[in-house]
């Protein structure tokens, strides 16, 4: 905007000076005015922007919070890798925090039962890093082929558009290595009371790279201001009264000055451990369990300053697993490797194949890439006149970064050898023992029966054979469990609420409701 006085002067978008907003010219004189004129450019200008100013929405993660801050390292973790920004205890980065559902569309209620998705990203002297958790330390699916699939069943019937139950345990009755998701999710822990409330998790296996060697390590980062979760009723109660609950409550913190942190912590494992541990470690549906492998701390993150403009900081983030600083290398984890592609990916179809250059994304250390230029939304410099091919002599360039193809992963464990051939991982017992020992722990705390009515208020609106085939996987858990479940379906005292709010959705389909009286007996 041009300035006058210290007063803004509204104009069009090439800076000239506009007299009124508010009018549009009319051929004619009197009462009755004669046709618009397509020769007034600031109508046109406006409405032609009014029609593109939405950008599409992310498929999965489209509803979310978001602030900025700061993180700090607070113990010496040298020995582990040579990231620089995790080096130097008081050393601080810019962060910039984007916490979202899953499953809804924007504007749906944000106390909906449903994983979290943690994307931040550090902004360092050796370019950004992006984490790419989530609010439970374990995933659905570990093999890459189902992602797409394990999202479709969490969201709506194609045919209906209505939220489908039935879809959703369908999918995991015949997936059942994500039993132990499920368990986090419909424990009182699968709706936070607010997003400062709520721990995230890499669920990914990470390296730690040094100049000698390397460590595997799986990342938390624990909420200081303690867990708090909703109850169902609450959470069906705030839908309705408050929906964007927990974008205010982040905000009006963070306005108060109340900010909230959260503590960075590793668990670490050799690679010799990693050979014969019990779980393969590159499974994202296994945790590591603290008592062999201790919760080790690292920095903390606070988040301290709102987003000046939601969509310019929050909407236009983009954030990857594929955005890694030397001292941090990925794993052979396949969800892993296939997140890396699929992030970037869809960043560029959301936000055009410059999005690195928006200012929510832009790094803060030099960035000098004169292979990649042109495209969409491409302005600065262009990188004028410099070689835009590999090898050329023509101008002098350094060649001492510590990622690609030349220095990655430096370590072993990276020399595969073997056939090409198609794989599916397996079920077996082994998926159904940390979920045995989460039913243990929901024991000591009391929470078994809301365990139980928080997953019967979603099931019950599912087909009865689904229905049936849902108790039978939890019964591979405990089987005074699915006893449970099954007495709570056939109870005449359950009744399927519309305003019940499930996982990721608010409503059944009709159908489905009058086949709730056909519950599994």
């Amino acid at each position: 905007m041009a300035q006058n006085g210290g007063a803004p002067t509204y104009t069009l978008s090439e800076g000239c000076p506009v007299a009124d907003p508010n009018t549009a010219q009319r051929v004619g004189s009197g009462p009755v005015k004669g046709l618009i004129l397509l020769q007034d450019t600031q109508l046109i200008e406006t409405l032609a922007h009014f029609s593109r100013e939405r950008i599409p929405e992310r498929t999965v993660h489209a509803s979310a919070v978001g602030a900025w801050g700061e993180f700090q390292v607070t113990h010496d973790v040298s020995h582990l890798t040579s990231a620089k920004f995790l080096n130097g205890i008081g050393k601080k980065s810019k962060v910039l925090l984007r916490v979202s559902t899953v499953g809804p569309e924007r504007g749906y209620p944000e106390t909906v039962r449903d994983v979290r998705g943690w994307g931040m990203k550090i902004f360092t002297e050796e370019g950004n890093q992006d984490f790419v958790f989530n609010s439970i330390p374990v995933f659905f699916v570990r093999d890459p082929i189902k992602f797409p699939s394990v999202n479709r069943s969490h969201k709506r019937n194609p045919a209906s558009n209505l939220p489908d139950s039935t879809m959703f345990w369908d999918f995991h009755n015949n997936n059942q290595e994500g039993i132990h998701a499920l368990m986090q999710l419909f424990s009182n822990r699968g709706i936070p009371a607010s997003i400062r409330h709520l721990n995230a998790y890499s669920g990914h296996t990470y390296k730690l790279t040094t100049d000698t060697g390397f460590v595997y390590i799986k990342i938390h980062f624990k909420t200081d201001q303690g867990i708090k979760n909703l109850s169902q009723a609450e959470a069906n109660k705030l839908a309705g009264q408050n929906p964007s609950y927990h974008t205010a409550d982040m905000r009006n913190a963070i306005e108060n000055g109340d900010y909230p942190s959260w503590t960075m912590y590793f668990q670490v494992m050799k690679p010799e451990q990693a050979e014969n541990y019990r779980w393969n470690i590159f499974d994202m549906t296994k945790v590591w369990p603290h008592a062999n492998f201790p919760l080790q701390p690292v920095g903390k993150l606070t988040l301290n300053r709102n987003p000046e403009n939601y969509f310019q900081d929050i909407e236009q983030a983009a954030f990857s697993p594929s955005t890694m600083v030397p001292g941090i290398a990925p794993t052979a984890d396949p969800m892993f490797q296939a997140r890396m592609f699929a992030y970037p990916d869809a960043a560029r179809y959301r936000l055009g194949v410059n999005y690195q250059h928006l200012p929510c994304n832009a790094p803060v250390s030099e960035v000098y890439t004169p292979y990649q230029r042109d495209g969409k939304f491409r302005y600065k410099t262009n990188y004028g006149g410099d070689p835009n091919y590999v090898g050329a002599s023509l101008k002098q360039v350094n060649f001492k970064g510590k990622v690609g193809a030349n220095g990655f992963s430096p370590g072993g464990h990276e020399e595969w050898v073997g056939t090409v051939a198609g794989y599916a991982s397996d079920v077996t017992n082994e998926d159904f023992v940390q979920a045995r020992e989460m039913w243990k722990v929901l024991g000591r705390s009391n929470e078994q029966g809301d365990f139980v009515q928080n997953l019967v208020g979603h099931l019950g609106s599912a087909l009865p054979q689904v229905q049936q085939e849902t108790i039978k996987m939890f019964s591979k858990v405990d089987e005074g469990l699915g006893a449970d479940i099954k007495k709570a379906l056939s109870s005449n005292s359950y009744s399927l609420a519309i305003d019940s709010l499930p996982p990721f959705v608010n409503a059944t389909s009709p159908v489905q409701t009058l086949r709730t009286s056909q519950r599994c007996t």
